[in-house]
C-alpha cells in the first residue's frame, strides 16, 4: 500500500501569526516559498562579503533614490514571503516598517549563491517571474559569473543573460548607473593581493 504523505501549506497570514505566538523566533533563519517554510542554509563568509560588497556599491551609486535592504523578507502573494540578499526599493517615508515590500516596490533582486545555486535557479528565480519582479541578478560565486533575468511571465523569465569578468551591467530603473562584474566578485582585488604577495615574496 501506498501511503501519501500531506503537506501543510502556509498563508502569509499564518506565518506571521507562528512568529507573534513564539512558534517561529527572530533566530529562526526561514522564509516561506509557495507555502512552505524553508529553512535557510548557513551563510559562508564569501557569500557574506559579496552581499556586503554588493550593498555599498549600490548605495555609494544610488544613494537616496533608493532603499538597499539586505536579506530582509519581500511579500511577492498570499504564501510567498522570500528573503532575497539584496533587495533594491523604492525610497518611502517609513522605510517599509508598516509593510514588507511587494513587487510593485522593487526595482531589482539580487540572490548571491554557491552551495544553494540550483534551488535559486529552479526555486526562487521562477517565483520572481511570477512575482512580476522586473529584473533579478543570480550570483554564482563558483562560476564567477553573474545571471540576469528580465521580461517577466507567469511561465518564467523570457530573458536571460550570463555576465563574466569586466563585463558591465546597468539596472533599467537608473540606466546611467554602471557596475561591473569584477567589482561586484572583486576580481581586482584578487589580482591586488596576489601582486601584492609575489612582490614581498620577491624581497
Amino acid at each position: 500500500m501506498t501511503v501519501q504523505l500531506l503537506r501543510r501549506k502556509f498563508t502569509i497570514e499564518q506565518y506571521h501569526k507562528m512568529v507573534e505566538s513564539g512558534i517561529l523566533t527572530e533566530d529562526d533563519r526561514v522564509e516561506l516559498i509557495r507555502g512552505e517554510i524553508i529553512e535557510l542554509s548557513p551563510i559562508g563568509a564569501k557569500h557574506a562579503g559579496c552581499v556586503n560588497r554588493l550593498i555599498n556599491l549600490l548605495v555609494q551609486l544610488l544613494g537616496k533614490r533608493v532603499i538597499v535592504a539586505a536579506q530582509n523578507p519581500i511579500a511577492l502573494n498570499e504564501n510567498s514571503q522570500p528573503q532575497p540578499d539584496v533587495a533594491l526599493l523604492k525610497p518611502r517615508h517609513d522605510f517599509y516598517a508598516t509593510a514588507h515590500p511587494q513587487p510593485q516596490d522593487i526595482f531589482l533582486l539580487i540572490e548571491v549563491a554557491d552551495s544553494t545555486i540550483e534551488y535559486d535557479r529552479e526555486e526562487k528565480i521562477p517565483l520572481y517571474a511570477e512575482g512580476n519582479i522586473i529584473e533579478v541578478w543570480l550570483v554564482d560565486i563558483n562560476e564567477e559569473i553573474v545571471e540576469v533575468y528580465q521580461q517577466p511571465t507567469a511561465a518564467g523569465y523570457q530573458l536571460m543573460q550570463k555576465f563574466a569578468s569586466s563585463q558591465t551591467l546597468s539596472i533599467p530603473a537608473f540606466l546611467n548607473v554602471h557596475i561591473t562584474i569584477n567589482e561586484i566578485l572583486a576580481h581586482l582585488y584578487r589580482a591586488y593581493t596576489s601582486s601584492v604577495t609575489l612582490r614581498e615574496g620577491d624581497r
